[in-house]
C-alpha cells in the first residue's frame, strides 16, 4: 500500500493528541501521535516503568473484519520471533483487544524517506553501510519466516547506530483483509518487485527487489523507475530496466543484481552483505562509526530525542485546528512535517481503500479484467500514458481516472475559471494552471490537484479531498495554512518548512485564509482558497493555482 501501514515519526516527531485519541491503550500511556497511515495510527507511549514505546493502533474497519484479525495475530506472533539489532523490536500486542495494538521499541529518528526529502541524496559510503545494515535485518526477518512486502524508504527509521526496519511482515495482515479487494497485493510503487506488480507469490527475492529500489533511491534522490503516475512506475518496474543515471556508479552493481527482473537472479542477503565489505567505500570493515551519516543528517537526529512525558492535548472548543501549525512542538527551525490528519470517520474508511487501492488500484488497472491485462502486455502502453503525463510532457494535465457511473447519478461537479492576480513563482517552477475554481458536490467527490478537475475518491494520486469539516491530502503531502486570503509560492514553500499544518479543518482555512499543498518530493505544489464550504452532502468550491517544478 502507498500509504504507511502505520507512518513513521515525522521530523518534528510528535504532534498533539486531538479529543479522540485514547490516553491509555493496554496499560500504555499515550503522550503524543508520531503519525498515521492506513492501518491505523502509531503514538508516542510510554510502559508502566516509563520506557518509550511506539504503540500502534489498528483502525476499526479492519478490527472489525475477522480475517485481517486472524492474519494479524498469526504476524504479530511471527515478529515476536525477529530480535535482530537493525529491527525494531516487537515488545507487546493486544491482538484481541476491540482495537488491535502493537507494542514496538521506539527509535528516536526520521525515516529514510523523511531524510532524502530534507537533505538530499546520501554518500555512497553512508548508502553501502545503509545496504548492509538493512540487509542483516532482511535476513532475521527472513529466518523467522516472514517476508516484509512493503520495505521502502518510509519503512526505515534512521538512528545514530545504525537502520530500524519497521512493519516487517505486518502488510500481509491487510492483503488478507476483505477491505483490500479480490485480487489486489500490498507493497508500494517504485519498490514493488515484478512478481509483486503481477500478482504472485512474495518471497525473500521480493523483499530484495525493494531494497535495490530502496538503495538507488538514498543514493540518487528518485526512485530506479521513475516518481511519475504510478501505472507507469509499475509498468516499467516489470517490463523496463531502472534509471541509474543519477546513482553513483559505484552503486550500480549492486543495485542492478537487486532489481533484476526473475527472482531467481538476485542475490540473498548474505552476498549483500559481503559485497557491502568488500565495496571500496568501506576499507573492507562495515563498522558504523560516529561519522557514518552526514553531519546535517546527525544534527537533525537530535530533534527526535527530548521526548515528551505528558501528553500534549489540544486546546477544546471550535477552533481546535485553526492554528496553522501543530501545538504539540514550537520550533522556529522545525523541518517540514507531513500532515496527519486527526479524525475519524469517512476519512478513516477512505484510508483502508486508498491503502489498499494505491498500492495497487493502479495495479488492478494493469491486471484486472482483459483491459488491465492489456495494458502490461501492451509496450505501447507507457508511450501513450506518458504523452498524456505533465510530469513527461509539461503540457495540459491529462483527464481525470475514469469512475464507476453511480446508481443515482449526483450533482454536476463543476468547472470554472476565475481571475487571479498573477502569481508570484520560484525559480524552476513553472504555474499549470492558475484560479481554477473547482466545486466538489459532496464528499465522495475529491479535487485531482494535478489533472485541475473534479473527480470521483480513489481515482487520484495527488489529492485534496474532505470529510467531517476538513480537507484531508495524501500522507506524504505536506501543507501550510497562511493567516491572510494571500498567498505566494515562496510564502508556502516558507510556511512548509517553518509552520506545517497538522490539520485542514474547515474552521482553520476559512474563506479569509489561503493554504497550500506540497506533493512528496517537492516537484509539485497547489495554493488553494476555500471559496465555499458545506456538509458531507453540500457542495464544496475552492479556487486552486497549481505550480511544477520543472526536472
Amino acid at each position: 500500500m502507498t500509504a504507511e501501514p502505520f507512518g513513521a515519526p515525522s521530523p518534528t516527531a510528535f504532534q498533539a493528541l486531538s479529543p479522540d485519541d485514547p490516553r491509555e491503550v493496554g496499560g500504555y500511556r499515550l503522550c503524543a501521535r508520531l503519525g498515521a497511515g492506513g492501518m491505523g495510527r502509531v503514538y508516542l507511549a510510554y510502559t508502566p516503568g516509563g520506557r518509550p514505546v511506539a504503540l500502534k493502533v489498528v483502525r476499526p474497519e479492519l478490527a472489525e473484519d475477522p480475517e485481517f484479525r486472524h492474519r494479524f495475530t498469526q504476524e504479530v506472533a511471527s515478529a515476536r520471533r525477529i530480535h535482530g539489532l537493525y529491527t525494531a523490536q516487537v515488545v507487546d500486542a493486544g491482538t484481541d483487544a476491540a482495537a488491535p495494538w502493537l507494542a514496538t521499541a521506539f527509535v528516536p529518528g526520521p525515516s529514510l524517506q523523511q531524510v532524502v526529502q530534507q537533505h538530499g541524496p546520501l554518500p555512497e559510503r553512508t548508502v553501502v553501510l545503509l545496504l548492509a545494515g538493512i540487509a542483516e535485518a532482511l535476513q532475521v526477518i527472513h529466518a523467522a519466516g516472514v517476508v516484509h512486502r512493503d520495505l521502502k524508504p518510509a519503512n526505515v527509521l534512521i538512528a545514530a547506530d545504525g537502520p530500524r526496519v519497521i512493519d516487517f511482515g505486518i502488510a500481509r495482515a491487510a492483503d488478507a483483509s476483505s477491505l483490500t479487494g479480490t485480487g489486489l497485493r500490498i507493497g508500494s510503487p517504485g519498490f514493488m518487485a515484478p512478481e509483486q506488480v503481477l500478482g504472485l507469490a512474495a518471497t525473500p527475492a521480493t523483499d530484495v527487489f525493494a531494497l535495490g529500489a530502496l538503495i538507488a533511491f538514498v543514493g540518487s534522490g528518485t526512485p530506479p523507475f521513475g516518481d511519475g503516475p504510478e501505472p507507469a512506475s509499475l509498468y516499467r518496474a516489470v517490463h523496463e530496466e531502472p534509471d541509474l543515471s543519477r546513482l553513483p556508479e559505484g552503486l550500480h552493481d549492486l543495485v542492478r543484481g537487486c532489481l533484476a527482473k526473475d527472482p531467481e537472479h538476485r542475490p540473498d542477503t548474505t552476498r549483500l552483505i559481503e559485497a557491502a565489505r568488500d565495496h571500496p567505500a568501506t576499507g573492507g570493515e562495515l563498522r558504523l562509526s560516529d561519522d557514518w551519516l552526514p553531519q546535517r543528517v546527525s544534527t537533525a537526529l537530535h530533534r527526535h530525542t527530548d521526548l515528551p512525558t505528558t501528553p500534549h492535548r489540544a486546546a477544546p472548543g471550535p477552533d481546535l485546528a485553526a492554528a496553522a501549525a501543530p501545538t504539540a512542538v514550537v520550533r522556529p527551525d522545525a523541518p517540514q512535517t507531513r500532515l496527519q490528519p486527526a479524525s475519524t470517520g469517512r476519512r478513516a474508511v477512505r484510508g483502508a481503500r486508498r491503502g489498499a487501492r494505491t498500492a495497487l488500484l493502479t495495479t488492478a488497472a494493469l491486471l484486472v479484467g482483459a483491459a488491465g491485462a492489456f495494458l502490461l502486455l501492451d509496450p505501447g502502453y507507457l508511450d501513450d500514458l506518458d504523452d498524456q503525463s505533465v510530469a513527461a510532457t509539461g503540457s495540459a494535465p491529462p483527464p481525470a481516472p475514469a469512475a464507476a457511473a453511480p446508481t443515482t447519478p449526483p450533482p454536476t461537479p463543476s468547472t470554472t475559471a476565475s481571475a487571479a492576480p498573477e502569481p508570484t513563482t520560484l525559480p524552476g517552477f513553472t504555474a499549470v494552471y492558475t484560479g481554477l475554481e473547482l466545486t466538489s458536490p459532496d464528499h465522495s467527490y475529491e479535487f485531482d490537484l494535478r489533472t485541475g478537475k473534479v473527480a470521483a475518491q480513489d481515482t487520484s494520486t495527488w489529492y485534496l479531498g474532505r470529510h467531517a469539516g476538513e480537507f484531508y491530502v495524501p500522507e506524504d503531502s505536506d501543507a501550510y495554512v497562511a493567516p491572510t486570503d494571500r498567498l505566494t509560492l515562496p510564502d508556502c514553500v516558507k510556511g512548509i518548512e517553518t509552520q506545517p499544518a497538522a490539520t485542514l479543518s474547515f474552521g482553520a482555512v476559512r474563506t479569509d485564509r489561503a493554504f497550500c499543498v506540497r506533493a512528496r518530493g517537492g516537484r509539485d505544489i497547489a495554493l488553494v482558497r476555500a471559496l465555499a464550504t458545506g456538509s458531507d452532502d453540500a457542495p464544496v468550491r475552492v479556487s486552486v493555482t497549481y505550480y511544477r517544478r520543472s526536472a
